[in-house]
């Protein structure tokens, strides 16, 4: 585990949360990106990836780019998503206009604890993306299966009956995922009536899923399940979390 004050550091989290944007979608994230992104000097960059490849947060070899490993990948994420969630309070809540949330987000997520997490994401309705350029928000690290699962935990816990763990795989979206990809459903998002329908369609945590065919120009995602082939809009991809299956004896 990361030592505390490491995952504490707001330099490192916003290193992490930096290559976590730039190496979405497979990428690997070069010094110079990282340098634009941060607007830091590409020599403080390059000794900063030597300290966090010491650390084990990522891959690094000079010329080749960066990459995150999934200690890494985990911290980079969480931040990531406070970071979006409080720029989606920040604008639908309290009205800051769209070109100011960013900055006012960058200095408020690394101060945000687990708990205050949970609540603003259940307070904004467990929203699916934020308003900056419409970035998809991770999901939640919490051992649930659905919204509704949380909110009724998050209860209990605060009552003093249950603790609720955390997710130890790390999910990924199915908008994420590639032509041929297979992946284990562990997470749905939305409200009651979202997961209903998701139900229905045969989409349940658990359920594995293999991408047929993904349309060109954001269009919808094919995918067999359950021996029937489904095509899903981004308003489902979007929302439908699994874990990444790299060998198809696992199915």
């Amino acid at each position: 585990m990361p030592k505390k004050e490491d995952t504490l550091s707001k330099n490192i989290e916003e290193y992490l949360e930096a290559i976590y944007n730039l190496t979405r979608g497979g990428k690997v994230a070069r010094t110079t990106e990282i340098s634009e992104y941060l607007k830091v000097a590409p020599a403080s960059v390059t000794e900063m990836l030597k300290k966090l490849s010491d650390k084990g947060y990522i891959e690094y070899s000079p010329y080749k780019g960066v990459n995150l490993t999934e200690r890494g990948f985990k911290i980079g994420e969480k931040v990531a998503r406070r970071h979006r969630l409080l720029e989606s309070f920040l604008h639908n809540i309290l009205n800051i206009r769209k070109d100011l949330v960013h900055e006012h987000a960058c200095e408020m997520e690394h101060t945000l604890s687990d708990e205050v997490e949970t609540a603003l994401c259940r307070f904004l309705n467990h929203p699916d993306k934020c308003p900056d350029d419409y970035k998809l928000i991770p999901p939640c690290d919490l051992k649930v299966s659905n919204c509704e699962e949380c909110v009724e935990r998050s209860w209990r816990r605060y009552r003093g009956v249950e603790e609720v763990g955390k997710r130890k795989e790390s999910i990924v979206s199915v908008s994420e995922l590639k032509e041929g990809d297979l992946g284990k459903i562990s997470f749905i998002r939305g409200d009651r009536n979202v997961l209903r329908r998701l139900l229905d369609m045969g989409l349940t945590p658990g359920a594995t899923l293999k991408v047929v065919r993904i349309a060109p120009f954001n269009g919808p995602v094919e995918v067999e399940i359950r021996g029937s082939r489904l095509a899903l809009g981004e308003d489902i991809t979007s929302n439908v979390f699994v874990e990444v299956i790299k060998n198809e004896s696992e199915v």
